[in-house]
């Protein structure tokens, strides 16, 4: 919590500095938080909140004003908190956490929105990704095969909603890899793709026949000894 306290306090410090400049020194700078204040993640959007009040205080500017507001981790839900957030002069929005909530975010041009999701696939023009996206997660990994000198590195993808912005994270970083396979989380096909990808019919046969090498091997050297 306390790496995400500090991402929070720059995105708020800097939002401030850029707001102030078009907002009167009488006025507060009004930004907006959309988190999940109802819900099954209702939580998390709890901590969210309580983050923010403790960027807020470590700031130390009485011209910030927060405005939270719950998106429910849905989309239409969303789409009226940003209507509503946008109704009081809203120019800057933290939130939505979750990349469903902003399927309607297009339709309110008047604010941007820094989401909280890492996926960057498809995002409305006004919405800017501030999760830890595919793309940097493969850089740090590229970064330590580099550093350790790892030729041959396989990549297992899970044939999941998120496969493709997996693979955009391996394009975009240019990571090499030695092969890339898709997998089905299905436990039935899963058994069978990972025989596949361990090439385990072709290494069972040739332990098998070490076996019977080794036997052969022991007869013959017995029968010598006769």
């Amino acid at each position: 919590m306390s790496k995400f306290i500090k991402i929070i306090f720059f995105v708020i410090l800097n939002f401030s500095l850029l707001l102030s400049f078009s907002t009167k020194a009488s006025e507060k700078i009004k930004i907006g938080l959309m988190v999940p204040l109802t819900g099954s993640n209702k939580e998390l959007g709890q901590s969210i909140i309580k983050a923010v009040r403790l960027a807020v205080k470590d700031i130390n500017d009485n011209s910030i004003e927060i405005i939270p507001k719950d998106t429910a981790s849905k989309a239409n839900k969303a789409l009226k908190s940003a209507f509503e957030l946008n109704q009081m002069g809203v120019k800057v929005v933290i939130g939505p956490v979750f990349y469903e909530s902003i399927t309607y975010l297009d339709e309110i041009k008047d604010i941007t929105f820094l989401s909280l999701t890492n996926k960057t696939l498809d995002l409305p023009k006004n919405v800017i990704s501030a999760g830890i996206n595919s793309t940097s997660q493969f850089n740090t990994i590229k970064k330590f095969l580099e550093i350790n000198k790892i030729d041959r590195a396989i990549f297992l993808t899970p044939i999941q909603n998120y496969e493709f912005e997996v693979k955009k994270g391996i394009k975009e970083s240019k990571i090499k890899i030695f092969k890339d396979y898709d997998y089905s989380t299905e436990p039935t096909k899963l058994t069978k793709q990972i025989e596949e990808i361990t090439n385990y019919q072709i290494r069972k046969q040739n332990l098998e026949d070490e076996i019977l090498r080794l036997k052969k091997s022991n007869q013959s050297n017995k029968e010598k000894k006769n």
